[in-house]
């Protein structure tokens, strides 16, 4: 008897071999351990069966002109993907549906004209989003409503006209920090949604080389993010252009040429003396300066910016720094540092600004400083030798009071009555031989032809010699204290 096979059974095995054909890797591409890299391969279309293991999926530089809907369902843990220079002109409804773990996708490179609303519905987990050099001209209102972990988006390099800025908040993209629309054709933007932009997403947002109609408005909003420093502006200043009313032959440089809004009001004013010009601070040549921005807003916790002589920011150069409190500090100070530093403080709640100047001289030290100084310390050493060879190792030449050999017993110079007890010793000659400084010997003479001893005279009295030798010694001291 003949068994019959049971559909059960076929079913059963056909599942498997479906199972097993979604492991295996498809011919044209490479696969690695959690990669999937398909790129070149010229693809028309994606493979029908595709691995579930990936972590990355490469299908750039390939002929694909459509997404399949859950195209990419089968892969729950895909979190990057590719499809960069390819041709696609749209993206059907359902393409990324079940494909929730995408963080980092990138369709660079290919036809899309518009981005609408429903593309990048379900991918709550996306953070970077890359969309550069296509045909775009127009993006929906909704197109990046419900991406919360979003932290750049790129548009650049398309021909977007229109924005919709004003789907962008604190509470729908906390994280947002890169927003690139440059190389479009934006025109004019909503300004007022502009300035309601999160801090980060202003300080993060490139708008360069774009046809900006020049007006006092946009030029209110680039003003206050040069006066804060941002980066944006600060890299490409160079590709910041608007037109004279509309027409394309007047395009200037409006980060440079600030003739045209002069003008404008791009802040309130404040009615006490903004400018502090202070008296010209001199340095020397390779000492630390520091120069602080004390205005009438340092209590209004506001930022500052400091410009060089050079008309250049602060932070430009490598020796200055600017602290928190707006003090701009110059490591080693140059020649070249000369001249005016202005320092502006603002106060963006309220819309106030100050200014300070200082006038910075630097100067180079004296040649001689070092020679001077030397000479003067080598001075007072010397006196002070002179002294003490003077009190200690000059001998008396005077005949009443000079002493004999080595006394028994220490006599103190300054009791007179001990004169009386002391006798000089030895011949004349001897006393002549006795060891004297050259340049005292005049002074001695002296005091032996008008003091103590005359020629062919007796000698005077001990308590009148004494006198007088202290008398010259004090002259003496004098002007050697004053020498």
């Amino acid at each position: 008897m003949t068994s019959r096979p049971r559909p059960g059974l076929g079913l059963l095995l056909l599942w498997f071999l479906l199972r097993g054909s979604e492991q295996t890797c498809p011919s044209v591409c490479m696969c690695t351990a959690d990669t999937l890299s398909c790129a070149s391969s010229g693809l028309s279309r994606l493979p029908r069966w595709m691995p579930s293991f990936p972590l990355a999926l490469d299908l750039s530089y390939n002929h694909l002109t459509r997404l399949r809907p859950r195209g990419f369902a089968s892969m729950p843990r895909l979190e990057t993907l590719r499809i960069a220079h390819n041709e696609l002109t749209s993206l059907g409804p359902d393409v990324f549906l079940n494909a929730s773990s995408l963080r980092h996708l990138d369709l660079s490179s290919n036809k899309l004209s518009v981005v609408e609303q429903h593309y990048f519905q379900g991918l709550w987990r996306l953070e970077e989003l890359i969309l550069f050099n296509n045909r775009i001209a127009q993006v929906e209102g909704a197109t990046l409503n419900g991406l919360s972990s979003l932290k750049k988006a790129y548009f650049s390099l398309n021909q977007i006209t229109d924005f919709p800025f004003f789907s962008i908040r604190e509470h729908s993209h906390p994280f947002l920090t890169m927003l690139d629309l440059s190389s479009n054709r934006l025109a004019t933007l909503p300004w007022e949604d502009v300035k309601a932009l999160p801090g980060l997403v202003q300080r993060g947002l490139f708008l360069h080389n774009n046809s900006l109609l020049c007006d006092c408005s946009m030029y209110g909003v680039f003003w206050h993010w040069e006066m804060k420093g941002f980066d944006s502006l600060k890299d490409f200043s160079e590709d910041y252009l608007c037109t004279v009313r509309g027409d394309a032959r007047s395009t200037i440089h409006f980060l440079r040429q600030r003739r045209v809004f002069q003008n404008c009001t791009v802040g309130k004013t404040l009615s006490l003396p903004v400018t502090v010009l202070l008296s010209n601070l001199v340095i020397f040549e390779g000492e630390r300066a520091r120069l602080d921005c004390q205005t009438s807003l340092s209590n209004k916790d506001p930022w500052f910016v400091w410009l060089t002589p050079s008309h250049s920011a602060a932070n430009d150069d490598n020796l200055i720094s600017v602290f928190a409190n707006g003090t701009l500090e110059i490591s080693a100070a140059r020649v070249n540092d000369s001249g005016l530093y202005v320092c502006t403080a603002v106060d963006p709640q309220q819309m106030l600004n100050a200014t300070r100047e200082v006038n910075v001289t630097v100067v180079r030290p004296p040649a001689d400083s070092f020679n001077t100084g030397y000479t003067t310390l080598l001075g007072c050493a010397v006196t002070t030798v002179l002294i003490l060879m003077y009190l200690y190792l000059t001998p008396c030449r005077c005949g009443c009071c000079n002493p004999p050999g080595p006394p028994a017993v220490p006599v103190s110079i300054y009791n007179p009555g001990a004169f009386g007890a002391v006798a000089p010793s030895g011949s004349q000659e001897d006393r002549a031989q006795s060891r004297h400084v050259a340049f005292l010997e005049p002074l001695m003479n002296e005091q032996n032809q008008n003091g103590c001893m005359k020629a062919n005279e007796e000698p005077l009295p001990v308590q009148w010699c004494w006198e007088n030798v202290v008398m010259n010694e004090t002259a003496f001291l004098d002007a050697v204290i004053k020498v």
